[in-house]
């Protein structure tokens, strides 16, 4: 395995992980080669055990189907899921060939220039995810927003792990009911992290009033209701970029707290927190 790594460059690549036996489980990879890969999960897992799963990322991977084998695996510690570190099992070259592939792809990707904003969305149901992310990347087409970058996790704790990870998030999206850790749980972690004080955060619920105001008092910028339209979504990540530009404007009247007003926790820069690109101080009404 350590010559593999050497001679398989290792690239960090957040794609999510389907099992053929279990639809339920939605995992993600910390990492990939062209001969394997590093998946956080819960699920046990034995070393030389096979399993059948997809890798996939919304407008960037297309599903691929692979069979690996377990080579080791890693316990959680605390609320970050362990882990298994898997290889293509070298009777199946075909297989090789498709992670292979996906791995030169990620190579080509990772050429690009780097992205200037990072949009976390946190949600537990895979379709759902899709449909959000693929309507930001429309956004980012549309406004001609180079740069733009949106990565997907399916629940709390995936999100709070990336969010202590570099390259650092600019702006979060989250449900609020979801396993493991749940939107609330997650905010208020965010809100005690020094580090993610002033990370913007739109909270999309089907909840009521009482809900609004502990999410509010937690320093929630934002709140969509559920079901969500494109244009809205849309609309309210505009508002928060510009808004980090020093742009503020009055918010979409579909992302609304109690009171209207964004909550200004998130709108104003940290005195050694990374604003979005070209932020400046907010000037109200430009």
């Amino acid at each position: 395995m350590s010559r593999e790594r050497r001679a398989c460059p290792r690239f960090p690549l957040v794609l999510t992980v389907k099992y053929l036996d279990a639809d339920s489980v939605l995992d993600y990879t910390e990492n990939l080669s062209a001969s394997g890969l590093f998946i956080r999960t819960d699920r046990e897992f034995h070393a030389g055990e096979r399993t059948s799963l997809v890798l996939s990322f919304p407008q960037l991977v297309e599903p691929v189907e692979l069979t690996v084998e377990v080579v080791r695996s890693q316990r959680g510690e605390g609320d970050q899921p362990g882990g298994v570190a898997v290889r293509v099992p070298d009777d199946l070259p075909d297989h090789r060939a498709r992670l292979a592939e996906v791995t030169r792809f990620v190579a080509t990707a990772a050429r690009v220039p780097a992205a200037t904003c990072r949009i976390l969305l946190c949600e537990d149901n895979g379709l759902v995810a899709n449909m959000y992310a693929a309507a930001l990347r429309r956004m980012a087409e549309t406004d001609k927003l180079e740069g733009l970058a949106v990565e997907v996790v399916n629940d709390g704790a995936a999100a709070w792990d990336r969010l202590l990870r570099t390259p650092t998030i600019d702006l979060l999206i989250t449900d609020v009911f979801m396993p493991a850790v749940t939107g609330i749980v997650l905010v208020d972690r965010i809100r005690s992290e020094p580090s993610l004080t002033h990370l913007p955060v739109v909270v999309i619920t089907s909840g009521g009033e009482r809900e609004r105001e502990e999410l509010a008092a937690m320093g929630v910028t934002l709140f969509l209701n559920k079901p969500i339209k494109y244009l809205d979504l849309a609309d309210t990540v505009r508002f928060l970029i510009r808004a980090r530009q020093g742009r503020v404007t009055s918010p979409p009247r579909a992302a609304v707290t109690r009171p209207v007003e964004p909550n200004p926790r998130a709108l104003v820069d940290a005195p050694q927190g990374r604003p979005l690109p070209g932020a400046t101080k907010p000037t109200v009404g430009n």
